[in-house]
């Protein structure tokens, strides 16, 4: 179960201040947010308790490690082990990210690779997986838009108290 905190106006107008400033002190995103230094002290540490903000990890980039290529592998398996593919799964580190998902392909696999036998050596390792049953790979051909967050901010920002999306 995830421990998510629900993200008022005030928090979205501090971390958007954030975004645009990640290396900013209290001090600093107290002046851009016009907050006390106390209430943003307070509430980072409070979004810090919760995963409403995730890993700084997401910030670097596969291909500055020598990763350029980026694949998209759907996974299908037997459904009583899915726990046990997906903590294989997280065992190969070209593995960034897992997600269940519904339909005809159970898990939606983003990995990365050196080169086209790299993925291709990836692929098979994933296959290789005790209970996975089938998959199928689609290289990603061009990011055509980045990992955003910040249009949902904006628009928490200017969220009024109570008022439903």
């Amino acid at each position: 179960m995830h421990n998510t905190a629900r993200i008022d106006s005030t928090d979205a107008r501090l971390l958007l201040a954030l975004a645009a400033h990640p290396r900013a002190t209290a001090v600093a995103l107290a002046e851009h947010t016009g907050l006390s230094r106390n209430t943003v002290q307070a509430r980072l540490t409070a979004l810090d308790r919760t995963d409403a903000v995730g890993s700084f990890e997401r910030r670097i980039s596969p291909a500055a490690l020598g990763y350029p290529l980026a694949a998209f592998v759907t996974v299908q398996v037997v459904q009583r082990r899915l726990d046990e593919v997906a903590s294989a799964l997280a065992a190969i580190p070209e593995v960034l990210q897992v997600q269940g998902l519904s339909g005809e392909s159970d898990l939606l696999v983003n990995v990365v690779a050196t080169d086209a036998e790299d993925l291709y050596r990836i692929a098979a390792q994933i296959l290789g997986i005790h209970d996975v049953e089938r998959s199928t790979t689609a290289l990603v051909m061009r990011q055509l838009v980045d990992y955003r967050i910040g249009p949902l901010l904006r628009r928490a920002a200017t969220r009024k108290a109570g008022r439903p999306r």
